[in-house]
């Protein structure tokens, strides 16, 4: 009985009675202020006005790094080779040239000889300067000819006896030489005897 009641109720709804839809809210629009000098708008207000303003912060510049003088100093320092490891200055030639010489002291003396088997005086000479790339003739008298003269001669010069030349040596300073004297003996520093001359090769 309940339910035939309710049913004419609801289904004789006139046109008289017949609820109105109700009108749109308004929409409410906040002003916005505007933005300082100071202050850049962080979002555009045209689209989707809320009512809102963001002020985007500036990035802080980045902190000046300090580098001491003394970090510099270390980092070349750090690049460079110790002394100890640099690579050796070149020696004079006539360190080598000595050298090369006093290497081969006790090599018997052979006539004739220009190896390491035996020299005699120029076979001796041409073959350590020959160490140096540098070129002598054969015998001891065609290397004086082919050398300069010197009145007072420096180490690594050649030292002549007689003219023509029947012996050479290589000058050592302090009235010395190197050289490879006779049947008998062997290259050694020996002194310079009397009558000697001097030549520049």
């Amino acid at each position: 009985m309940v339910a035939s009641f309710a049913l004419p109720a609801s289904a004789a709804t006139s046109a008289a009675t017949a609820v109105k839809p109700k009108a749109p809210a308004a929409t409410v629009v906040l002003p916005i202020a505007a933005p300082t000098a100071a202050q850049a708008p962080l979002v555009s207000p045209s689209f989707g006005d809320i009512g809102f303003s963001g002020v985007a912060k500036p990035k802080p510049a980045p902190a000046p790094v300090a580098v001491s003088r003394a970090t510099i100093t270390a980092s070349r320092a750090a690049a460079r080779l110790p002394v100890a490891q640099s690579a050796p200055l070149p020696a004079p030639r006539s360190a080598g040239l000595l050298g090369i010489a006093s290497s081969l002291a006790g090599i018997p003396y052979v006539f004739g000889g220009t190896t390491t088997s035996g020299f005699d005086c120029s076979g001796y000479t041409q073959y350590v300067f020959g160490q140096l790339g540098i070129s002598l003739p054969r015998t001891a008298e065609e290397q004086r000819q082919a050398s300069k003269p010197v009145s007072t001669p420096v180490v690594g010069d050649l030292v002549f006896f007689g003219a023509p030349a029947y012996h050479v040596g290589i000058y050592a300073g302090n009235g010395m030489m190197w050289d490879s004297p006779h049947t008998g003996m062997s290259v050694a520093l020996r002194s310079i005897f009397a009558g000697a001359t001097y030549g520049q090769p």
